[in-house]
């Protein structure tokens, strides 16, 4: 499965604009409500546009992110790493939001790449329904397969609303998930020094 896939399943047919309002339709009418109040009436459309802006990552391809690559690093050899970078997710099991920030490293071999394109890559990961753990190995995957450095490392730390205001009910918990390849996989000294510059 590359890095761009969503699903080892076979493409699905996308339903209608209106599908996919009438949809949402009823599951007001489920929840109890009469969608056809005025406060309601344009909810559909609403949901249906934020939907769009929320799962806008299974249009991008985030591996075509990383193709404009400098190759003159002139003999830079060692960690390339941005922390703190921010996003809001959606969990593929209730769909409920996921606001976390990820630590995403590479160490390159003869290419590099504008920072802001590690960025991009994990919202369009973000913007997807996702678990934690998939979204970690993704970037992985990406990074290595556009960039083939000497190796990547990503850690994400994010609080899981699917926990928080449902079920257990338990506010302001952090999963931190982490990932490794290459040297950082390999060198107990290369992921050490990720995980304490990731801190």
């Amino acid at each position: 499965m590359t890095a761009n896939s969503v699903s080892k399943f076979p493409a699905i047919q996308k339903p209608s604009r209106e599908e996919a309002r009438e949809a949402v339709r009823t599951l007001l009418r489920w929840a109890g409500e009469n969608p056809e109040r005025e406060g309601l009436i344009e909810t559909p459309e609403r949901v249906v546009k934020s939907f769009e802006e929320h799962f806008a990552g299974y249009e991008m391809d985030p591996v075509a992110e990383l193709t404009k690559v400098f190759e003159d690093i002139e003999g830079y050899d060692d960690i390339i790493l941005l922390r703190g970078i921010r996003f809001h997710s959606y969990c593929e099991h209730h769909i409920h939001p996921i606001v976390g920030k990820a630590t995403v490293a590479y160490w390159p071999d003869k290419k590099i790449v504008g920072i802001s394109k590690l960025a991009r890559v994990v919202d369009i990961f973000a913007k997807r329904m996702v678990s934690q753990e998939v979204m970690t190995q993704n970037i992985i995957n990406t990074l290595q397969d556009a960039l083939q450095p000497r190796g990547s490392a990503v850690q994400i730390e994010a609080v899981h609303f699917c926990m928080s205001s449902r079920g257990v009910e338990k506010e302001d918990v952090a999963t931190i998930t982490n990932g490794f390849s290459g040297i950082f996989k390999d060198d107990a000294a290369a992921q050490r020094r990720f995980l304490d510059l990731a801190k």
